[in-house]
């Protein structure tokens, strides 16, 4: 386990912000600088922007609207994420929507909240996530795991597909379906981010299918299956 981030007057949080809104984010930016451990040090209103401009400036959390012009804030999230491992993104959104919530957890969101909530709440969020700390409730997120495979017209039609994927591809795909991310993936498997991801890759082509939501799905099939391999450092 990793110690708990610190920040200080000295040291400040510092926050990226993403909304297409301009007055959104001036609204952002000026309550988070309000506070003194917190500063926000960039923000963009396009996911092009996005993925150009939060890099370089090295944040410790993004806010991220989910819902963009040009795509969304759940893809920047997991765009940030693979550059900047440490990165905490913190979702924003208008809607109470339970599959973008899933995707969130899936790309590695640290949380996610709706654009009502209280400033004072807000930025009590933001300092949450930016100690490493999650915002998304483990229950929810199992939740939304089992009303997924619950559901009739979640049904995978690929069940047999399982039988083509080796050994290590069913250590991932089941944890997938536990909702970890690439980076929790690899320190389970004693893997690199980098296979993990080529691994995914690989296991979603064998599955046909193209985002790890759809993959989660097909996880619940592996409990029928015989069990994954022991997990062993390569």
């Amino acid at each position: 386990m990793t110690e708990p981030r610190t920040f200080t007057e000295e040291r400040p949080i510092r926050v990226f912000l993403l909304d297409d809104h301009e007055v959104v984010r001036r609204g952002l930016a000026d309550l988070l600088d309000a506070e003194p451990d917190i500063s926000v040090v960039g923000d963009a209103g396009t996911v092009e922007h996005a993925l150009a401009r939060g890099p370089a400036l090295r944040p410790d959390v993004a806010v991220l609207d989910v819902r963009l012009p040009d795509g969304d804030g759940i893809t920047v999230c997991r765009e940030l994420r693979s550059r900047m491992p440490e990165l905490a993104c913190l979702m924003l959104t208008s809607f109470d929507d339970e599959e973008a919530l899933l995707d969130a957890i899936m790309a590695g969101a640290s949380g996610y909240v709706l654009k009502q909530i209280k400033g004072s709440d807000l930025v009590s969020a933001v300092r949450t996530v930016a100690t490493g700390r999650s915002m998304l409730d483990p229950e929810t997120t199992a939740r939304l795991m089992r009303s997924l495979r619950a559901d009739p017209s979640q049904e995978p039609t690929m069940a047999p597909e399982l039988a083509s994927l080796s050994p290590r591809e069913r250590d991932i795909l089941a944890l997938i379906g536990d909702g970890l991310t690439n980076r929790e993936i690899g320190r389970k498997l004693y893997l690199s981010e980098k296979t993990v991801k080529n691994h995914i890759s690989r296991l979603l082509a064998k599955l046909g299918v193209q985002r790890r939501v759809q993959a989660a799905v097909l996880a619940s099939h592996l409990e029928q299956s015989p069990p994954p391999s022991e997990y062993h450092g390569r």
